[in-house]
């Protein structure tokens, strides 16, 4: 009985898709990457903005090709689409088996089962369910890096933003089971931990009333085989200084920061539910330069959120340039159902959304290509992620990337590297996004 898993969207859906898989092999099935010999289908969805809705729409119709033509026995979609859509998968693609909310990926076997049977399949457990991580969670990006999810769900509820709807409230893992977590997959040989949620700043609010990401970050650095720990979405209003001065002073955790800001205009910011301004997001990156100079910041913009005017966005387009971020990325608008936004008068064009983003990410590409001109002549570590075919160049990372979301180094040498590999490197050019560098002798 062969399975084929398909997981769209972000890194935290990665972690419920690589849950899966594990609970599965455990049963003794077998994994394909090929449709035509998959028995079983299993598609792990998205929706948070409408592209990847689309993805996962698209994804599903043509996996449900294969259940018509009888080589796939079962089909069963998992994820937010399904938490969020539910009623109308069940009623429009006929094809899907078995269905499983945000809370229920834990039933997958169960599901599984029945559906070979011949039966047909459903669980939505309530949204503020927390499922504990197995011990057998296969890791799917490459053995030497693994994502680490720390919570669940969300309680900001930004006007634009439906993940509170199918991941429910924030919700943070135990500290025993986050570093249990953590050891397995440093045992596994896995060297960066990158740690995620929907936020990770308010990590323990709910277990203690305080911040206990601090805490939890000094644990992990006294992990053996852990090198690189990362940080990911870091709310700008819940920065504080004892989290700054944590990544400053311990040595294992990477001198990088995610954290989305999506505009820079107050009145924007306030129609989006944010809890920031302008003046205090710059006063949160001036603090964290100022305290650790080489820190790399990574932010997110929405770009034609409603009501928003030429000037506003040039407001934008000037606060990016004077801030002068490390690292970018935009999204055009998404009216999402059922959300506040969407409901709001004065919805952008998608061609004004698009020219906007592209604006945006224009003017970063002068800035990126800028910052990285700054590193020609300096050592990096580098950690090695592939091998260019029939070339003698290597593909890498250093702390300032985090992966498939920034840039690269190439690493020219001639001598042999492995998957996984720490080396120090020389840039020596600066190719827009990415390095390029020669190994340090």
């Amino acid at each position: 009985m062969k399975i084929l898993f398909i997981s769209l969207g972000c890194d935290k859906n990665l972690v419920d898709s690589e849950e899966m898989l594990g609970i599965l092999r455990k049963e003794t099935f077998e994994f394909t990457d090929e449709e035509a010999e998959a028995d079983v289908i299993i598609v792990n969805t998205c929706c948070f903005v409408g592209d990847a809705k689309e993805e996962s729409i698209e994804t599903i119709l043509q996996m449900a090709e294969y259940r018509k033509s009888g080589s796939c026995k079962a089909l069963i979609v998992a994820g937010c689409l399904a938490q969020r859509y539910k009623k109308e998968i069940i009623k429009e693609i006929p094809e899907v088996d078995a269905v499983l909310g945000t809370s229920s990926y834990d039933k997958i076997a169960e599901a599984l089962k029945v559906c070979l049977r011949g039966s047909k399949y459903e669980a939505y457990a309530k949204l503020d369910r927390m499922i504990v991580e197995k011990a057998d969670r296969v890791i799917t990006t490459g053995g030497y890096f693994a994502y680490l999810k720390i919570a669940e769900g969300c309680d900001k509820c930004c006007t634009y933003c439906i993940i509170p709807k199918v991941r429910g409230h924030y919700r943070s893992v135990p500290m025993e089971e986050v570093l249990r977590s953590a050891g397995r997959l440093a045992e596994k040989g896995v060297k960066e931990l990158i740690l995620v949620a929907q936020e990770i700043t308010v990590y323990g609010m709910d277990l203690s009333g305080r911040k206990m990401l601090p805490e939890l970050l000094r644990e992990l650095c006294k992990i053996p085989g852990i090198v690189w720990i990362r940080l990911l979405y870091c709310y700008p209003e819940e920065i504080t200084d004892e989290l700054i001065e944590v990544i400053k002073t311990e040595k294992k955790i990477c001198h990088y920061i995610d954290m989305p800001i999506q505009h820079a205009n107050d009145r924007i910011l306030k129609l989006m539910g944010r809890r920031t301004g302008k003046k205090e997001i710059k006063a949160v990156i001036a603090k964290l330069r100022g305290e650790i100079p080489d820190i790399v910041i990574r932010t997110t913009l929405i770009s034609g959120f409603p009501t928003e005017t030429e000037q506003e966005h040039e407001e934008l387009m000037d606060f990016i340039d004077e801030m002068g971020f490390d690292r970018l990325g935009v999204f055009p608008y998404s009216p999402e159902e059922d959300t506040p936004a969407e409901r709001m008068e004065g919805q952008i064009d998608e061609e004004t959304k698009e020219r906007r983003r592209s604006e945006l990410m224009e003017l970063q590409q002068e800035i990126a290509f800028d910052n990285g001109c700054d590193f020609v002549g300096k050592q990096l570590l580098v950690l090695i992620e592939g091998k260019l075919v029939d070339e003698n160049v290597y593909v890498g990372r250093t702390y300032m990337d985090a992966p498939n979301v920034d840039g690269n180094i190439f690493v020219v040498t001639e001598d042999e590297l492995m998957t996984g590999d720490f080396v120090f490197v020389t840039v020596t050019e600066s190719k827009e996004y990415d390095l390029i560098g020669e190994i340090v002798k």
